[in-house]
């Protein structure tokens, strides 16, 4: 349950999101964007996993969040 959301293709499994939704709008069925309660803190650092790029900024995560496959660390 813990990595469920960890990444990119486990986050469209929990999500039912397939090949058949590329380039679909998120702003539009069959998807459907609310607002938070509250402000959500969010965090950034590099990204993992791959060779090229890899000390870009482009991980994101909810402070303290659980759901990560590997704790994010500052960039």
């Amino acid at each position: 349950e813990r990595l469920l959301c960890a990444g990119p293709g486990r986050l469209c499994q929990a999500l039912a999101i397939t090949s058949e939704h590329d380039g679909l709008p998120l702003d539009r069925p069959p998807f459907r964007l609310e607002p938070r309660a509250e402000p959500a803190k969010l965090v950034r650092g590099p990204r993992i996993g791959i060779s090229r790029a890899a000390d870009l900024p482009w991980r994101y995560g909810l402070a303290g969040s659980r759901y990560l496959s590997r704790p994010l660390r500052p960039a």
